[in-house]
């Protein structure tokens, strides 16, 4: 039996991994109230060189960590207490493992003894997130385990993360020590037991440092002479504000080859590519001239347009080539084709050659901005509605702004009709498993992170499922916007073969008749209903310059988009 009090060497170990996570370059960590997770969460309270944020709801912490993580570009802990609230960050745990990003799971967990045998709040933990996290378990602390050992354990799984990592921490009781004491203090009282570390304890590295994993996977000079000898097109897909994806247009430029942009790309709305490609490809003629291009380099992946999508996959061509950070599969058409692992400051850099067919898509350019003028006719001189509010937002974007945009419609709204602008924003997505679940708990995180104004657009269904994610945005003290386009259901099923209108209504687009102005009361924030332009416009603008967060709620009709976007359909099929 242990002569040391259970509770102090739970701290202890608690102190060690928060300590270690913050020397890897930990900069968050997410919280939620729980006993279980005692040990972490006094451990994490204790530690300056983390950011604590805290939220009520797992599902929502989840996510927030979610968005801290997109934001920051760097690994985000999470904390939780044992049973059910381990289960609530699955979906943010599937966001993440499906996109890459690095997410530190701290669950604290009953012991072995107490596991299937009635004992309260107690679940089977290790291996509940399957294969979306990597898998640590734990022992619970004990002096017979050395203090190195557990550092290893982290320094091991945490080193060049790129996925989530479950941390499954069994204590056993007592969890609360009498007094609150710091990892140095803590060291004091137990000098015998942490003597092996005690040069760690001196400075602020890792215990183990394994360096940064670099690769990179570049094509020769004979390799892209060979390639560049064509007619070829560069399709930038989801990419993030920190790849610098304006090293593409450069590249562009010098191979002489036109860029085609998805919305998760930052380069949608640049006034260098060709944002509309996925309206351009219901167009006769302009389909026909892309038709030309017999080579592609794919810088990422996961489109958003199903048209083009379907472009690439059925297009005969001579090269295909994409550019990924890492291996990964990201081709849900399984094409042939060559793959090189690097970055896209490595690839843009390298010495390529001017294409032997540089200049040939000049005409898209002409068929992008007759698109754009149509779409300016047809969208901001009509009435009142969800396509001109996406574009009414992404005119006043700049640089400095970013834009998370959920998942339905309004992603894809924003794909089909985003103007041409000077300085587009940085946008975000939840495009992994593209769920409607945590929108507003990550866009408050990503507002969270580097506190730059922030527009989250949403529909009203996406909203309801994240209405207690409210509660975050109490914690943003930057310029943060929740645009909620509310059609009373999900208008996207209006645009999709669902056999008849009685099935549609009753078992699709569940109508629930409700407005969000008594939520944004609950929570504190100020709310503005709008069904028009100017005072969207209005709203808007004293939205931007509020100091914290504010809700728009946009109101129109269940058809409207759905009407509006079959009508543009016609009119770009007959331009």
């Amino acid at each position: 039996m242990q002569s040391q009090p259970t509770s102090d060497i739970n701290l202890l170990w608690g102190s060690l991994i928060l300590e270690e996570l913050a020397r890897l370059g930990v900069q968050h960590v997410c919280m939620a109230p729980g006993s279980r997770s005692t040990p972490l969460t006094l451990a994490a309270a204790a530690q300056s060189n983390l950011q604590r944020h805290l939220h009520f709801d797992e599902r929502g912490l989840g996510f927030m960590a979610l968005g801290l993580a997109k934001s920051s570009q760097s690994p985000v802990a999470i904390i939780t207490t044992s049973g059910t609230a381990v289960a609530n960050l699955y979906p943010a745990i599937v966001e993440a493992w499906l996109t890459q990003v690095p997410l530190i799971v701290l669950t604290g967990d009953r012991p072995p003894e107490l596991i299937g045998c009635g004992a309260n709040q107690a679940i089977v933990q290790p291996a509940i997130f399957a294969d979306y996290a990597k898998q640590v378990n734990l022992p619970t602390p004990d002096t017979a385990i050395s203090p190195n050992a557990l550092l290893t354990t982290i320094d091991e799984a945490v080193a060049n993360l790129s996925q989530p990592v479950h941390f499954n921490c069994m204590y056993r009781e007592p969890l609360y020590p009498t007094e609150l004491e710091t990892l140095a203090q803590l060291a004091q009282s137990l000098s015998h037991y942490v003597s092996p570390i005690k040069a760690w304890l001196s400075h602020s590295h890792p215990y183990t440092d394994y360096g940064l994993l670099t690769q990179s996977n570049l094509p020769s000079q004979d390799t892209m002479m060979r390639f560049v000898h064509g007619k070829g097109i560069i399709v930038a897909g989801t990419l993030s504000p920190q790849e610098d994806p304006q090293q593409i247009v450069e590249l562009s430029q010098k191979l002489g080859w036109p860029i085609v942009a998805d919305a998760q790309s930052q380069l949608r709305q640049h006034p260098s590519v060709i944002g509309h490609i996925d309206q351009l490809l219901l167009n006769p003629k302009a389909s026909k001239f892309i038709e030309q291009a017999d080579r592609v380099v794919v810088f990422g992946g996961r489109f958003i347009s199903k048209r083009l999508m379907s472009f690439i996959a059925n297009h005969q061509w001579h090269s295909y080539w994409q550019v990924l950070p890492n291996q990964q599969r990201l081709d849900p058409d399984h094409q042939s084709k060559r793959i090189w692992q690097t970055t896209i400051t490595d690839m843009c850099n390298n010495n390529w050659p001017r294409s032997s067919q540089a200049n040939w898509g000049l005409n898209l350019v002409n068929h992008n901005q007759q698109l754009e003028a149509l779409l300016a006719q047809h969208i901001d001189q009509s009435g009142f509605g969800e396509p001109l509010v996406v574009r009414q937002i992404a005119k006043q974007q700049t640089s400095s702004h970013q834009w998370f945009i959920g998942n339905s419609l309004p992603i894809r709204l924003y794909d089909m009709y985003a103007p041409i602008v000077c300085e587009p924003p940085n946008i975000y997505t939840n495009r992994g498993a593209s769920g409607i679940d945590g929108l507003i708990a990550t866009a408050s995180g990503v507002a969270l992170a580097n506190k730059q104004p922030t527009t989250l657009l949403i529909g009203d269904i996406s909203s309801l499922h994240d209405l207690n994610s409210l509660a975050i945005t109490k914690q943003i003290n930057s310029p943060f916007v929740i645009v909620i386009l509310n059609n009373d259901g999900g208008n996207i099923f209006n645009l999709l073969p669902v056999p008849n209108d009685e099935i549609r209504e009753q078992y699709y687009r569940l109508s629930h008749g409700l407005e969000f102005g008594y939520a944004a009361a609950m929570f504190g924030l100020p709310y503005n209903q709008v069904d028009s332009l100017a005072s969207f416009d209005e709203a808007y603008a004293d939205a931007m310059a509020y100091k914290g967060t504010s809700v728009i709620e946009v109101n129109v009709s269940p058809t409207q988009a759905s009407d509006q976007i079959k009508l543009i359909t016609q009119w770009v099929k007959q331009h």
